[in-house]
C-alpha cells in the first residue's frame, strides 16, 4: 500500500524491535488538539523500514488527522502487548516522532499519517521479565538520526 523506504536513511531499530513491530497489528497513537487536549486512539499501522504509516477507515475525518492539519506535527505512539503464555509480562515499543500527511494512494484524496521516528524505547520484548523475580526491568532507548 505504501511506497518503499528511502534507501538512503538507515533506521536504528534493533533486530528484536523489528521482529516485534512485524508481529504486532495494533498501536495506540497520541496527537494534540489546538486547545492542548491530548487524544489517544488505537490504530492499525504499517512500517516500511523507515516510516510508520497510519491510515484506517475514513482517515480524513478523524480527530488525529485534524490535529495534524492544525499544525501539531509531533506524535507519540506505543505498540504493546503481554508476552504469550505469561500472566503478566508486558512488552512494548514507544515511539516519539514527527508526522506529515500524505495522500495514499496518490490522487485518492485520502490522507494518511507518515511518521518519522525521532526517539524510541523498547521494553521486555523477549517477554522474559518476571514481576516477582530479581531481575530489573530495563528499557532500550534509541535516538533516530
Amino acid at each position: 500500500m505504501f511506497g518503499p523506504a528511502d534507501k538512503g536513511y538507515l533506521m536504528s531499530f534493533t533486530d528484536a524491535e523489528l521482529a516485534y513491530i512485524a508481529e504486532q497489528p495494533l498501536a495506540r497513537i497520541a496527537t494534540v488538539a489546538p486547545d492542548g487536549q491530548p487524544d489517544v486512539v488505537p490504530v492499525g499501522f504499517q512500517f516500511d523500514g523507515t516510516h510508520f504509516w497510519i491510515g484506517g477507515y475514513a482517515p480524513t475525518k478523524t480527530r488525529r488527522t485534524r490535529n495534524v492539519q492544525a499544525g501539531n506535527d509531533k506524535v507519540a505512539f506505543v505498540i504493546d502487548d503481554l508476552a504469550p503464555g505469561r500472566r503478566w509480562a508486558p512488552r512494548s515499543l514507544r515511539v516519539y516522532g514527527t508526522v506529515e500527511l500524505a495522500e495514499m494512494p496518490p490522487g485518492s484524496g485520502q490522507l494518511v499519517m507518515k511518521i518519522t521516528p525521532t526517539t524510541s524505547w523498547s521494553m521486555n520484548l523477549d517477554g522474559a521479565w518476571n514481576p516477582g523475580g530479581v531481575a530489573e526491568l530495563t528499557t532500550h532507548k534509541t535516538i533516530h538520526a
